[in-house]
């Protein structure tokens, strides 16, 4: 079945046009607001709640548990297109979906499919707790299941969600690292508005405290878990494609903007020897630049995304080495998605000239988010690994940030 037969069966509210269609019109609705709302930080929570009215929250859901059935490409494409406009919002789009995933690679089959239905019949909008770097949490045996306590920071997305999916180190001799799926507003729970950084400043990625937080065995993802087998391993994959699909997305917005401004607001250098600036050798010479870097940079991203799909299929039936070669795609992409977005970002102020660097415009906002959210992981390591294949046909080990 495709995805625009799903937006008409086994749905409660089926959707009256293609998942894409919606999403251009949020986008376009989210753009006239991006540079404001940039300024203010804090919660979208307005767009938030279009995303919710729109079903797009159920995109990556199977069908026969309410969902619309897309493909990780379907999903993708949309979180790109969000990102254009807004990047923030795209970002908890994303992790919202991240999440969903998660549980399914993390979980059983008991635990998932209702928390995949109940989705799609409430709405409900998934953020992150889940750093295996911070290990301030603890996670304490009680009768029952665990009790967790301690702080979490960098919480994409978690103000204003309905689930939470959080992690926190077993309090034993191991420190098994332990992750649950709960309510937001479960007791104990408070999560604090402290996120200000210089980009992506409407993601939530603020901190949160676990104060004697009760957690069921049923919540804890441990069967078969975290990391568990080559399929479980794609989680990691995931969280680094949304990134490429993010950082792409942010850096054709930035260009469609300059686009604009360059053709109806920059002024032609006086010594240039154009009758306008849109013949301007120099001006020309930047866009070529652009186009080449974008271009290259979606056919290694499109590509990632076919061998993730394929991979993702396969399920548990997937191989290390099949792993090996998402992890390698993945890689590759978000090395060129870096870099050239980082660039394009940053250089567009020689094709708009002084006076885009007005404060109302913002148009820093897209180097300032990418610069922000490429510094998840060290791009370094990504590159060394990579050379690592090229020199050693060593595939990327397994981890959560490969």
């Amino acid at each position: 079945m495709s995805l625009a037969d799903a937006t008409t069966a086994k749905h409660d509210t089926p959707l009256s046009e293609p998942p894409s269609a919606i999403a251009a019109r949020l986008a376009a609705r989210f753009a006239e607001t991006a540079a404001a709302r940039d300024l203010a930080g804090g919660t979208p929570k307005a767009e938030r709640d279009q995303l919710r009215a729109s079903g797009l929250l159920t995109l990556s859901i199977p069908i026969e548990y309410g969902g619309l059935g897309a493909s990780w490409a379907e999903t993708l494409s949309v979180v790109r297109q969000l990102a254009r406009a807004d990047s923030s919002v795209g970002h908890v789009f994303a992790f919202h979906h991240l999440q969903l995933a998660s549980v399914r690679l993390f979980g059983s089959p008991a635990q998932w499919e209702p928390w995949l239905r109940d989705t799609a019949r409430h709405g409900w909008f998934w953020g992150n707790a889940l750093n295996p770097l911070d290990k301030r949490t603890v996670a304490t045996r009680v009768p029952g299941g665990r009790a967790l306590s301690g702080r979490k920071s960098f919480c994409s997305g978690a103000l204003d969600s309905d689930m939470l999916l959080a992690s926190a180190v077993e309090d034993s001799a191991d420190g098994k690292l332990i992750i649950a799926a709960l309510p937001t507003r479960r007791a104990g729970i408070t999560l604090f508005e402290d996120w200000d950084n210089m980009g992506q400043r409407q993601t939530d990625s603020g901190s949160a405290l676990f104060e004697h937080v009760a957690v069921a065995e049923d919540e804890i993802l441990s069967h078969p878990g975290p990391l568990s087998s080559p399929y479980a391993c794609l989680r990691p994959l995931l969280a680094q494609l949304i990134f490429v699909n993010i950082f792409l997305g942010i850096a054709e917005g930035a260009l469609a903007e300059a686009r604009h401004y360059t053709r109806n607001e920059t002024r032609l250098w006086a010594a240039s020897p154009a009758a306008h600036v849109t013949e301007d050798p120099y001006v020309l010479a930047h866009y070529g630049d652009f186009w080449v870097a974008l271009e290259s940079t979606r056919k290694l991203a499109d590509h990632a995304i076919a061998v993730f799909d394929a991979a993702w299929n396969e399920g548990l039936a997937l191989t290390e080495a099949g792993r090996g070669e998402v992890a390698l795609a993945v890689a590759t992409a978000k090395v060129a998605a870096t870099r050239g977005g980082l660039d394009i970002t940053s250089r567009i102020f020689e094709v708009t000239g002084a006076r885009s660097t007005t404060a109302a415009l913002r148009l820093d906002r897209f180097w300032r988010n990418l610069r922000v959210h490429t510094l998840h992981d060290p791009l370094d390591f990504k590159v060394r690994e990579l050379g690592d294949w090229a020199l050693n046909n060593r595939y990327p080990p397994p981890s959560f940030y490969s």
